[in-house]
């Protein structure tokens, strides 16, 4: 067996007993490993319709067949849930090194089902597999939790845990790696918290075969060269020299970043909170993943003033949420608040969005200062962002209706169309109106408002594989659906999503194919990607979810961009959403139709017998 381990544990938490399966085979050739497998075990496993904190929901850690290889940029995992903050699938993934680990000790993946009846964590080492006591980490935040663990065990062990966040069930509570990588988006965190699994802790000492040796470095080394001369990835390039937050100036200056709340899509103080300052006035060194050459990660430090330290710089979206969209140009502050997400174990993005959805309801009188503990909360209050990132992760005062999230705490004062969400879930850094195509993929995407789902803003912006007009709708449902699908087998084979700015679908499915020893074609790896895609579309569907979740909040479809050559614009949703559904060949209302089943092998006679 090669890429796959051929192992999966099982864990019921309810009555303790853990047990290692065989992995489907047949399941791991149509869908790979990580997002994709893990969301056909949700699928087979659970009723789209449950709570999502409830002990019926099983919580789920994938790698897939690249994990742990050196393949390029393969150390990662996911995890998978119904999500709490959403009520769709949830998939997250992390980088780090916690995923390769899992495969070194023998395993694929865990499944967690049932729920503690007192907090524990799962120890893995090899074959030894043992539920222990996590009582005394109860309450302690993400890196105290990781290095009591270390003490305790391995030190050289590999740990995934909850903070506070995920204890206290915030919707938007993250699953965290190594410290500072995080399974972010949509709550899993929560699901986690819910079980009273506060960790996860592994050490691996078995090695990975692939199935040609030879041809499998050699596409390694050709994948590795592209990344290695790529003007995003490659040494000098955006992301070793900047980071993410390199996007911040060239998205401002396409007047395509949101600002307060999305009411204005141009921040005056954008070069504050830009990578190009973060590098020149915070950065210590640059951080990379396992079999990383691009090394986006960024070690900072805040020089002086009552936030100094060293902390893990924040991504672009993290920088944006609490930066441009709360109107906070204080780079010190942002740098602290991020921290401050993963010392509690909790989404940036989700955060910053709601504090900024928050500042609006404020300054429109619905929020009081008696409900906020006599302080204010206006745009740009530095102080604030942290404030209410520590309160609402631990439940307190305003915070605990933060914990709920911006669409959740709008509909408390029937504003919710100042959340800017999709499915519930805050939308990243870029604004649908500007960058038409990444308007579609927000409202589209299966986990809601989402840009890791079809990043089309690579063409719209960076012009990769080709340049784009952001404000042009022709074309962009069909590019996007292939972006949508590619995504979920990079998702699935568990390599990292910025090596595509320099490598495509060729590069990906020669590194599967002599991994694996899967003989399949270009075209049939891009087929999983739309298999797993249907899928997760067919949980939804049977989740609740309908052609009208497929929107964007009002904002972006009745409030036209104030300035900058978009000006005047809005996301002419309907209109690309019509052409997306027929290129899908989905039905005018979004399902997938039977003929289109069948071919995907989601039939349900199929999906009785896969």
């Amino acid at each position: 067996m090669y890429g796959w381990t051929g192992k999966i544990i099982r864990v019921n938490l309810t009555d303790k007993k853990i047990t290692v399966e065989d992995l489907n085979m047949e399941d791991a050739k149509m869908y790979l490993g990580g997002r994709g497998l893990g969301s056909k075990i949700l699928y087979d496993e659970i009723d789209p319709k449950i709570d999502p904190l409830s002990p019926e929901n099983k919580l789920i850690f994938m790698t897939g067949p690249l994990t742990g290889t050196y393949a390029t940029c393969a150390g990662r995992f996911n995890v998978v849930a119904k999500a709490p903050l959403t009520g769709t699938i949830g998939a997250a993934n992390a980088g780090g090194h916690f995923g390769p680990e899992l495969k070194f000790a023998g395993y694929d993946g865990i499944i967690f089902e049932g729920k503690a009846d007192k907090p524990v964590y799962l120890h893995i080492y090899d074959d030894l597999i043992e539920l222990k006591s996590a009582e005394h980490l109860w309450g302690k935040d993400v890196f105290e939790t990781t290095d009591l663990l270390l003490e305790e065990n391995e030190d050289d062990a590999r740990v995934a845990c909850i903070g506070p966040g995920g204890e206290k069930q915030v919707l938007f509570a993250t699953v965290m790696s190594d410290k500072d990588r995080a399974a972010g988006r949509s709550g899993l965190g929560a699901v986690m918290g819910s079980k009273n699994l506060k960790a996860v802790v592994v050490k691996g000492t078995k090695s990975i075969g692939v199935a040609d040796k030879s041809k499998f470095i050699a596409a390694t080394m050709d994948a590795r060269s592209k990344i290695d001369v790529n003007g995003v990835t490659g040494k000098g390039g955006g992301l070793p020299t900047y980071g993410t937050q390199v996007l911040v100036n060239i998205l401002n200056e396409v007047h395509g970043l949101p600002t307060r709340n999305w009411r204005e899509s141009y921040f005056e103080d954008a070069d504050k909170i830009s990578g190009e300052y973060l590098a020149e006035h915070f950065l210590i060194r640059n951080k990379a993943c396992f079999a990383c050459p691009i090394g986006c990660g960024r070690v900072i430090e805040i020089r002086d003033g009552k936030y100094k330290g060293i902390v893990a710089g924040p991504e672009y979206e993290a920088g944006w949420s609490y930066g441009a969209c709360c109107g906070v140009g204080d780079m010190d502050a942002i740098d602290k608040a991020n921290h401050v997400c993963n010392l509690l174990g909790i989404d940036p993005i989700t955060m910053g969005a709601t504090i900024a959805c928050a500042m609006e309801l404020y300054e429109e009188g619905y929020i009081t200062k008696e409900d906020l503990g006599g302080r204010e909360l206006k745009f740009g209050d530095g102080e604030a962002i942290i404030y209410w990132t520590e309160m609402t992760g631990n439940r307190e005062g305003f915070g605990d209706i933060m914990a709920l999230g911006s669409y959740r705490m709008a509909e408390k004062y029937g504003r919710e169309d100042l959340s800017m969400t999709v499915k519930k879930q805050e939308m990243p850094a870029y604004d649908g109106r500007v960058l038409q195509g990444m308007g579609l993929s927000y409202a589209t995407s299966n986990r809601g408002g989402c840009h890791v789902r079809g990043y089309l803003t690579s063409p719209e912006i960076l012009g990769i594989p080709v340049k784009l007009d952001p404000m042009d709708i022709e074309g962009k449902p069909e590019l996007l659906k292939t972006f949508q699908d590619l995504t979920a087998v990079v998702d699935s084979s568990d390599i990292c999503l910025f090596s595509t700015f320099a490598l495509g679908l060729p590069e990906i499915s020669e590194m599967l194919r002599t991994a694996t020893g899967m003989e399949v074609s270009d075209e049939e790896v891009l087929r999983i990607g739309e298999r797993i895609w249907n899928l997760e579309r067919l949980f939804n569907i049977e989740a609740g979810f309908t052609r009208k979740d497929d929107t964007l909040p009002e904002r972006l479809l009745k409030e036209p961009v104030k300035s900058g050559p978009a000006k005047g614009k809005v996301t002419e949703l309907e209109v690309m959403l019509d052409k997306y559904y027929e290129v899908r060949g989905w039905t005018e209302e979004g399902i997938p139709t039977e003929e289109k089943l069948e071919e995907l092998s989601l039939d349900k006679e199929s999906l009785a017998t896969v």
